[in-house]
């Protein structure tokens, strides 16, 4: 059987950066990469570089454009997944069927997500009737309030480079996040004893394989993961099989071409 693979963690746009699919392609097609998660960039979301940022209507406009332009891509050869980006303003409205996860985000010394906002709850309940997962890279202590507070029932987390900037892999580890059978994480960035302890602690069935291009490259970070000689039903799971069951892929590829 040919292996499959996803990068499930791409950060793709053109507004305030300049990481276009053109220049994307390329490296996946090189890797032998056929499936793309593509995440609009955090510069097209919020100011990142102003604590004190205040949502304005240009923003909003800013990040419609960057996931409109996700939308509207397609290729014929690798297989295109959309995150939606939320900040602020909570957009549920802009939800639409073309996302398959939710990306949230933010560092420490970056403006706050309001999360005592009514429409964030209002969001996460929309989040939850869709099915989707949540991509959530936040503080340590924001990331605990997150999974143990705010997440709906039966919403799957997903933990990027596990957990190397949500305060630290062995720092969630002591806690039993990753223990928590909604809870997944990506392998972006993540080093290869990291990785190797998490798949023997909790197994091959809740890890994606990512890259978080620009920040990693695809084909060394793929490298990473298969260098690890796990079984081939194992590294299956984690390059392809656990993103395309968890964000449910199937499921909306059939809804899509009965629409």
């Amino acid at each position: 059987m040919d292996r499959i693979v996803i990068d499930s963690h791409i950060h793709c746009g053109v507004q305030n950066v300049s990481w276009g699919w053109e220049g994307i392609r390329p490296l996946l097609e090189e890797a032998g990469i056929r499936g793309a998660g593509l995440i609009p960039p955090v510069e097209d979301i919020y100011d990142r570089y102003d604590y004190n940022f205040t949502d304005t209507p240009a923003w909003q406009a800013c990040r419609r454009a960057a996931h409109r332009y996700l939308r509207e891509l397609n290729d014929p050869e690798i297989e295109i997944s959309r995150y939606f980006f939320v900040w602020n303003d909570f957009a549920y409205e802009d939800l639409g069927s073309g996302y398959v996860a939710v990306k949230w985000h933010r560092h420490a010394n970056e403006p706050e997500y309001h999360y005592d906002d009514p429409r964030c709850r209002e969001f996460l309940e929309v989040v939850q009737k869709k099915g989707l997962p949540i991509l959530l890279e936040e503080t340590f202590a924001n990331t605990l309030l997150f999974a143990e507070k705010l997440l709906p029932p039966q919403v799957p987390l997903i933990i990027p480079h596990l957990g190397g900037l949500n305060g630290g892999y062995a720092a969630l580890e002591r806690t039993g996040l990753f223990a928590l059978p909604y809870v997944h994480a990506d392998t972006a960035l993540a080093s290869r004893r990291e990785i190797e302890d998490y798949l023997g602690r909790y197994g091959s069935g809740r890890l994606f394989f990512g890259s978080d291009y620009p920040f990693g490259h695809p084909a060394h970070e793929l490298a990473k993961v298969t260098s690890l000689n796990l079984p081939s039903e194992q590294l299956q799971a984690v390059l392809a099989d656990n993103f395309r069951r968890v964000c449910r892929l199937g499921e909306r590829e059939k809804v899509a071409s009965d629409q």
